[in-house]
């Protein structure tokens, strides 16, 4: 009976759906005449109208190996605690944490950033500025709030966080003090591009995981896409960044954005994944007793071993962050959804697998597969999935596409997260804001990426493979 009704919930959000399409078609023809002989047919501009197949992409994967990109050149830092190897489309960073503190790693990957890509400060202070003015826009000169919550949160951090991140600071702005829009990174700048996430916001994305009888392998595939602000002029597709902490038993690789410290996507060398992914809510935005948990995830990821120590970590401090979100969690043998709900009357943190009770009208048909939007999806927690277009659609796609085979290969995964057309008028999963999409193969322990260039997001990007865990 489970079964039966969740078809028709799902037939009703579909047909829901499609006859709102065939309103807003029909009420476009208004003014309909009574005699047709006397009817002066306007004259037509050019029709928006497209077939539905128009907004989907052609080809596969099928026989194309990721591609392993050479190294143009290799930068050195003086004591050897960082290496930055340039590629054709990221860097790949290794920082020696067994080697060196923490204080001297930020130093040493500062420095030799400035070797390797000596217009980072030109390319990353712009870009902060337009975050900082969408969530600050009415700041006229005066940047004491931003610095208040610059300096509450980082307060909060471990210390050898924080010192990674003063040295880093001090070293990338070669002088330079306080908020001035000039082209250079300060100091107190880049010490605020370390927690994008939790002091601006600015992220939006999906994610997908398979596993046993759904895995063509058996073994568990996880994906995430990362919809992130490119930049006015696409510039922060110049620092798309592979970064390898070496630490012992605590190392992890990020992928992320170059000179970052924090998570935005990134798995520990026992193999547990996890990706952020924005979640909108309500409620007032509280700093105040709050700390980051980008770095909540880092902590997490260089001190435990497997999924679900993780999440529950993670769930156990939610209260403590800025902003309610999802997290992607996945380990070999476990998939999650982490739903931390910050927001008193919004609901319950929790750690979201294939038992738990959904939104009275969501369906997800699936066995042995897991999908993440940007919104609670466990009934426990506010919905904002349902009736929210962007979240739904986005929901019901790969709630289709994963119906559609028995056993996903990674391949597959590459054809569904590719298979729409960036540029179209319908809500897409591969949109033109995505910076990054990952793709995790437990069965290999390869990871592979599509770097979104400087030209923009393209229909059929190349992914490249950079690496094992």
């Amino acid at each position: 009976m489970k079964k039966e009704k969740g078809k028709k919930r799902k037939g009703y959000i579909r047909t829901w759906i499609l006859a709102a399409g065939i309103c807003t078609f029909l009420t476009a023809c208004s003014g309909n005449p009574e005699r047709y002989d006397t009817y002066e047919v306007p004259k037509q501009g050019k029709s928006d109208i497209k077939p539905v197949s128009s907004f989907y992409m052609e080809g596969s994967y099928e026989g194309i190996a990721p591609k392993l990109q050479e190294t143009l050149e290799t930068f050195t830092s003086g004591d050897g605690l960082c290496v930055i190897e340039k590629k054709e489309d990221y860097y790949d960073v290794t920082l020696y944490y067994e080697n060196g503190s923490y204080e001297a790693v930020g130093a040493a990957y500062a420095k030799t950033i400035l070797m390797a890509y000596p217009e980072y400060g030109a390319v990353m202070e712009p870009y902060l500025y337009e975050n900082i003015k969408l969530a600050f826009p009415n700041l006229q000169g005066d940047y004491t709030p931003v610095l208040d919550r610059l300096n509450t949160l980082k307060a909060s951090l471990p210390e050898e966080y924080q010192k990674e991140m003063e040295h880093f600071a001090k070293a990338i702005s070669n002088g330079e003090q306080g908020f001035v829009e000039n082209g250079k990174f300060s100091y107190e700048e880049a010490m605020l591009a370390q927690m994008i996430p939790d002091a601006l916001r600015g992220t939006s994305c999906s994610a997908m995981s398979v596993w046993g009888e759904k895995s063509a392998t058996g073994e568990t595939i996880t994906a995430r896409i990362l919809e992130w602000d490119l930049g006015s002029e696409n510039q922060m597709c110049n620092v798309h960044c592979v970064v390898h902490m070496k630490n012992g038993e605590k190392s992890i690789t990020g992928i992320s954005v170059l000179g970052l410290l924090d998570v935005l996507t990134a798995v520990n060398d026992d193999g547990v994944f996890m990706g952020i992914l924005d979640v909108g809510s309500g409620g007032e935005y509280v700093y105040e007793g709050k700390t980051c948990y980008t770095y909540d995830i880092r902590y997490a990821l260089e001190n435990l071993d497997n999924a679900k120590d993780v999440g529950n970590y993670l769930i156990a401090n939610s209260k403590n962050y800025t902003w309610s979100h999802n997290l992607i969690l996945t380990d070999k043998d476990n998939s999650y959804c982490v739903e931390n709900c910050v927001v008193e009357g919004e609901g319950i943190s929790l750690l979201r697998d294939t038992s738990t009770k959904l939104h009275g009208n969501l369906v997800w048909d699936n066995p042995d597969s897991l999908c993440v939007v940007n919104s609670f999806a466990a009934a426990e927690n506010a919905d904002n999935l349902t009736g929210n277009q962007e979240n739904l659609v986005r929901w019901l796609k790969y709630n289709e596409w994963i119906g559609k085979k028995d056993n996903i290969s990674v391949t597959d995964v590459k054809d569904m997260l590719t298979c729409e057309k960036v540029d179209s008028t319908v809500v897409n999963v591969h949109s033109e804001t995505v910076f990054h999409m990952v793709i995790l193969d437990y069965a290999t322990g390869k990871i592979q990426v599509a770097f979104t260039g400087t030209e923009g997001v393209e229909d059929k990007p190349e992914f490249v493979d950079v690496g094992e865990y």
